[in-house]
């Protein structure tokens, strides 16, 4: 694997799509659970003042910038990895990867919108992915042991998580240990190309949000 590169404060995966599937494929191969995070924008920002969180983050398996944003702000050129990033192979190669092994996954989303909407570009665009559950995460009602039970009693290889930053790590933290799963693979929502109404305004925020965060950046550059 390639150097890591620090963004915030969280360690990052430098490394091309084949590499980090290389590496994804092993883990299908091991236990207990291994963590994949999708690193974004609005996932780092929101966790920049979470000391303990970023510290657990850090422990993870592989973390892989979601945004080619991300890595531009660790001053990365290769235009191999940008493209890469922007063109989300990683998760097209891992997506391929499951429908073509029968690996039976578990889908976790925050509202039935969400979770009908991703459910349908899978079955769109991988038709015949086993999808053996889907669930919603609240951060208001938590009801972790019962999913855990129905992800633990489903035999499932794969957890695929579509959570806002910081329910999605402060989940998988708090359960690790009683998931029976080979690989979590947190997506957050900005790596799910689901958005069908409001994608404007969608769009619009993120655009904020990136500006706030490129400011940071530059902030802490010049300390």
């Amino acid at each position: 694997m390639s150097n890591k590169i620090n963004v915030l404060d969280i360690d990052i995966d430098n490394c091309s799509a084949k590499e980090a599937m290389k590496k994804t494929v092993e883990y299908m191969g091991t236990e207990p659970v291994n963590i994949i995070e999708m690193a974004t924008v609005d996932g780092l920002m929101q966790m920049d003042n979470m000391l303990q969180l970023k510290e657990d983050v850090r422990n993870f398996d592989l973390v892989l910038a979601g945004d080619k944003t991300i890595l531009e702000a660790a001053d990365i050129t290769d235009r191999k990895y940008l493209q890469e990033t922007e063109g989300r192979v990683f998760l097209k190669m891992f997506m391929r990867y499951l429908h073509k092994n029968h690996k039976r996954i578990y889908l976790l989303v925050e509202s039935e919108e969400e979770g009908q909407e991703f459910y349908e570009y899978l079955q769109r665009h991988y038709g015949g992915l086993q999808i053996i559950g889907m669930a919603k995460v609240s951060a208001q009602n938590r009801a972790d042991d019962m999913l855990v039970n129905a992800i633990n009693g489903g035999e499932v290889d794969c957890i695929l998580a579509a959570l806002a930053a910081p329910l999605q790590e402060e989940f998988i933290v708090k359960n690790k240990s009683l998931l029976d799963v080979r690989l979590w693979v947190g997506l957050g929502k900005e790596n799910v190309p689901i958005r069908k109404a409001g994608i404007g305004q969608g769009r619009f925020t993120q655009f904020v949000v990136k500006r706030i965060f490129k400011k940071e950046i530059e902030k802490r550059k010049c300390r």
